[in-house]
């Protein structure tokens, strides 16, 4: 019932001005969801105070209601009642990490408050918060009053949206407004980090990066095993963006890691009609398959505005497959890496260098162990402890 209700309701896009923020205010106080820009992706909000009103972006996605929801504020003062009392120490932490990156694309993971429905925290004892840049996303919390639960604005699992014409695509007739600001900063989902264990953990890699939050907190920074792993069959999801295959265009991606000689034999002996590669800027004319670009080699921000947009051209240019490039894992790079292995669906295939690869078999693939014609796990190609 509730889908054919979203399937024939009607989305206006309007741009994110003054009066669409009140409007989206109005809207919001009343229980709907409307679809808003960040700096990092386009989100869809609800009052993160009211379950019944979040229980609809769950509906609008398709999205497990065990995958929690970061709840938006545009002030600290709207953290009272949405967390528990802090204790001096990590009141002091959070303290640091606001005047470092607040209102910006870093979200912290507290004890929970009262005052936050449990939908938003998928029945955990901890919620997510941060506190957005784009001045639309801020004019609408302030119209609300309220702070705002909003993941991404895309169907669950596809690629996030990076503009308003990407939300309409996923979220027409599921949604009554899409408030338009213009292309995100960012492009990617924004670090996530805990503060709520023995240490502080990065959760999920973003444009924030571990080196930063170290600087800031003065304490190591643990990384999650999830950012380059699947989670453990029943092992819980703390944070969006950990437990399921996620930002996956319909074209089945697999990352090619391995120098671009050996990742355009590799396309060259492989590459079938249907077949994309999703590559770095420049490198077009040295590959055998039709292309599209996610940034320069040498840019990982750049990468990271631009992975969402060319994942979804995959899908308008009608790809089948697409073999990518493969990204850094410094700094932003992790964010990048993290995002495509992930659409991949922890897809990685060990290039051997050019020169060598006539000697693999058809497949030109390597295991960890340098056995020809098997993938490489994600975990093992990358050397590191661990979305």
């Amino acid at each position: 019932m509730h889908t054919e209700i979203m399937q024939t309701m009607q989305t206006r896009v309007i741009p994110a001005d003054d009066a669409a923020a009140r409007e989206a205010g109005q809207l919001l106080r009343a229980g709907q969801i409307v679809a808003i820009p960040t700096e990092t992706v386009y989100g869809i909000a609800a009052d993160a105070t009211n379950g019944e009103a979040v229980a609809a972006i769950f509906r609008a996605k398709g999205r497990p209601q065990d995958n929690p929801l970061i709840a938006h504020i545009d002030s600290l003062a709207m953290l009272e009642g949405l967390t528990a009392p802090l204790p001096p120490s990590l009141a002091g932490q959070v303290e640091r990490l606001a005047a470092a990156f607040w209102p910006g694309p870093l979200t912290v993971i507290l004890p929970r408050g009262p005052q936050v429905a449990n939908e938003v925290c998928a029945g955990l004892d901890t919620v997510a918060v941060r506190m957005p840049s784009h001045p639309a996303a801020r004019a609408v919390i302030a119209a609300c009053g309220r702070p705002l639960a909003a993941p991404s604005a895309n169907r669950s699992g596809s690629p996030s949206p990076t503009t308003a014409a990407d939300v309409l695509a996923d979220m027409d007739g599921r949604l009554p407004l899409i408030l338009d600001g213009g292309p995100c900063a960012v492009g990617v989902e924004s670090t996530v980090v805990a503060l709520t264990g023995p240490a502080p953990m990065l959760l999920r890699p973003g444009y924030i990066t571990r080196e930063q939050l170290q600087a800031v907190l003065g304490v190591p920074v643990a990384l999650s095993g999830a950012i380059l792993e699947k989670l453990k069959e029943g092992e819980t999801a703390r944070s969006p963006g950990m437990k399921y295959k996620h930002y996956a265009p319909r074209a089945e991606v697999t990352i090619l890691r391995g120098s671009l000689p050996a990742f355009a034999a590799y396309t060259a002996a492989e590459g079938r009609p249907g077949d994309f590669c999703l590559c770095f800027e420049g490198e077009q004319p040295a590959l055998p398959l039709p292309c599209v670009t996610y940034g320069r080699a040498d840019d990982p921000a750049g990468q990271a505005h631009a992975l969402f947009r060319a994942l979804r051209a995959l899908d308008e240019q009608g790809a089948k497959r697409a073999f990518a490039r493969c990204p850094g894992q410094e700094g932003v790079g992790l964010a990048v890496y993290n995002r495509l292995l992930r659409a991949a669906a922890f897809r990685v295939i060990e290039l051997p260098p050019a020169g060598e690869a006539a000697a693999a078999d058809a497949s030109g693939a390597l295991d960890a162990s340098g056995t020809p014609g098997t993938s490489a796990p994600a975990a093992g190609i990358s050397g590191e402890q661990d979305t």
